[in-house]
């Protein structure tokens, strides 16, 4: 029988595209050689900003700002990952010994088989989305500008539409074309690797709670009497080590996403409200199809970004909890007091839930989100009163 992994294979190439994942060839390599290229165009890209910076044109300054903010965010969090890539390699480790255990068993391959299908579901639902959004961010807007901006003479824009400052004209052929391309790929590539990220925390969560679900289905036996009682302590010590693997797992990967998620929320924050200001502008002017439909589906897209991670730690939270609760819902009371005890002991041990924290400083739960969208909504009612 297969072993159904939660982290899809699309998943895989991208970790080992980054030289993430364990044991692939030349990862040093693949991770220097994409760290270098994001370092170049980040410079190009905030020489830009310093280049036109100017109070008294909000509009293109947060439109800048916006998506530089982003990618500098991408890097970070590339940075922070490599920087737990041992945690990362435990984590794949305990994954797939969890994996082994459940291929001679029916009922627990089918439900790791059920959440592997939704995590790998998410990721190509993940990657579709981003690479929608980083298409009108740079070939989609291009080609809108082109029919939108002609000037008397015939002649479509020349600009980039990812802002950089070079030190000689790029304006004209073929170096424009080059560059365009050089964009795409690039935009794609960033878009694919934040994607990525996403996934992979998506599916780790699931992986737990298939576990925890797996967990649950071994108390409900022990309820209804299927072990007798000279196996019902090696039962017992068996749940008890795999709600420890549980704990162990859920703990490296807050270790793992924790700084994430904390440069997640505060960069995101400011990333939605530059572009929800951007948005704004653009409507009350009533022009500009191509940058709207451009800062729409990029906002879009951040604000996805931001309620994966909260709903992620929701749902480990809640699947947490649902452990103590199978307990107590079993017929525990049924049991010999010495047996019932044990079981009891295995409570106490769920009250500390399972959880994913923002730099181990707030837990991320959907009241985070909303309080996360209530602040970018008071910043950008102040940058558009400062208009």
């Amino acid at each position: 029988m297969t072993r159904a992994n939660t982290i899809s294979r699309s998943v895989e190439i991208g970790l080992r595209f980054i030289g993430m994942w364990p044991d692939s060839a030349y990862p040093n390599l693949y991770w220097f050689s994409y760290m270098t290229t994001v370092v170049i165009v980040q410079y190009y890209q905030y020489a830009y900003i310093f280049a036109h910076f100017d109070l008294n044109d909000l509009w293109l300054l947060m439109d800048c700002l916006s998506l530089t903010l982003a990618y500098s965010l991408a890097f970070l969090k590339l940075l922070v990952l490599w920087w737990n890539r041992r945690i990362f390699y435990y984590i794949v480790k305990a994954i797939d010994q969890d994996l082994s255990e459940c291929v001679s068993n029916d009922s627990y391959s089918s439900t790791m088989t059920s959440m592997a299908d939704m995590s790998h579901r998410f990721a190509n639902i993940m990657f579709g989305l981003y690479a929608f959004s980083s298409f009108f961010l740079s070939i989609g807007e291009h080609l809108l500008q082109s029919m939108d901006d002609v000037d008397q003479s015939g002649n479509s824009s020349r600009e980039l539409p990812i802002k950089m400052e070079f030190p000689f004209d790029v304006s004209k052929s073929p170096i424009f074309e080059c560059f365009l391309i050089g964009q795409f790929l690039y935009d794609m590539v960033i878009a694919f690797v934040v994607g990525l990220i996403n996934a992979l925390l998506v599916a780790l969560v699931l992986h737990v709670s298939g576990q925890i679900d797996i967990m649950q289905q071994d108390l409900v036996e022990i309820s209804n009497g299927k072990y007798d009682r000279s196996t019902f302590l090696l039962v017992i010590k068996g749940l008890i080590c795999k709600h420890q693997r549980i704990i162990n797992l859920s703990e490296n990967i807050e270790n793992l996403y924790s700084y994430i998620a904390l440069m997640q929320v505060l960069w995101n924050t400011l990333v939605m409200c530059c572009t929800g200001f951007v948005i704004i502008i653009i409507i009350s002017s009533g022009e500009d199809t191509a940058n709207l439909i451009k800062s729409v589906s990029y906002y879009i897209a951040i604000v996805l970004e931001v309620f994966i991670y909260c709903f992620a730690g929701e749902f480990l939270s809640a699947k947490s909890k649902s452990i103590s609760n199978a307990i107590y819902e079993s017929l525990w009371y049924n049991l010999p007091p010495s047996d019932s005890r044990v079981i009891l002991f295995m409570i106490l041990r769920c009250q500390k839930r399972l959880t994913i924290t923002a730099g181990r400083v707030i837990d991320l739960t959907l009241e985070g989100f909303t309080s996360i969208m209530k602040a970018s909504v008071s910043y950008i009612s102040v940058l558009n009163a400062m208009y």
